[in-house]
């Protein structure tokens, strides 16, 4: 396995320093911006393969020439390695229904490892193939066993199941996302619910996956609230490693 990697990319490139690809005698893992870059180091990584060679480097500018018209230039680094298991924020999303598997199938295709649990094992069972699960009567117990920078997406079919998980996760002081399906109506009293019992509602995201288009379809509901998350997350991660440096 060869595996290349962006060590410089100046100006307007396709994938920033740092991505990476991993290329085998018939098979490609990840990605450095595809197009003609790519194919370009496809090429040079399987020549490394069949002549036994351990490493090569490319210096290439992304103009007309190989019609790529990016207009930066990239170093790529090629040597041999295997693909790292990488290590990716769990997303607890609570409520196996219609908007809570289309949100865990959205997320399998991101940097993120998304958990469904339910106590309703029908509704588990309608989830994608590969997506992980927990079947558990006690939902509760999972936010306060939950890993410090988890997210948790809390959309079960009760109310007062709601408001008790988003009471449990805002109890704690180390989850950078934690978001509630509902309305201004449904924020509202959870806002009274939880300043009752001393928590501060304000980190509460609700409702999750806010937008102008009106359109109530778990498929779109999902893409708008894996976008928000995306952006709290990584909002999150700088901030946390700006202030580790």
């Amino acid at each position: 396995m060869i595996r290349v990697r962006v060590i410089s990319a100046r100006g307007s490139t396709p994938r920033e320093a740092g991505a990476e690809m991993f290329v085998g005698p018939a098979s490609v893992t990840g990605t450095i911006g595809g197009g003609q870059l790519e194919y370009m180091a496809i090429d040079r990584a399987r020549q490394l393969l069949g002549k036994d060679e351990a490493e090569a480097r490319m210096d290439i500018p992304l103009g007309p020439e190989i019609g790529q018209c990016c207009g930066g230039r990239v170093i790529l680094q090629l040597d041999r390695g295997e693909p790292r298991r990488e290590s990716h924020p769990e997303v607890l999303i609570f409520g196996a229904g219609h908007v809570g598997r289309a949100l865990a199938q959205a997320l399998m295709a991101l940097p993120l490892s998304p958990v469904l649990i339910d106590s309703r094992a029908a509704e588990l069972a309608m989830a994608a193939p590969g997506i992980p699960h927990r079947l558990t009567p006690l939902p509760e117990a999972e936010i306060r066993s939950a890993k410090p920078g988890s997210a948790i997406i809390i959309l079960t079919h009760d109310h007062a199941l709601d408001f008790l998980l988003a009471a449990e996760a805002l109890a704690r002081r180390d989850l950078p996302y934690i978001g509630m399906i509902g309305s201004a109506t449904k924020r509202a009293q959870f806002h009274r619910f939880a300043r009752a019992r001393g928590i501060d509602p304000a980190p509460l995201v609700c409702p999750i996956g806010a937008n102008d288009t009106g359109d109530k379809r778990p498929a779109v509901i999902a893409a708008f609230t894996a976008t928000e998350l995306l952006v709290e997350l990584t909002a999150s991660f700088s901030e946390t490693h700006s202030c580790d440096s």
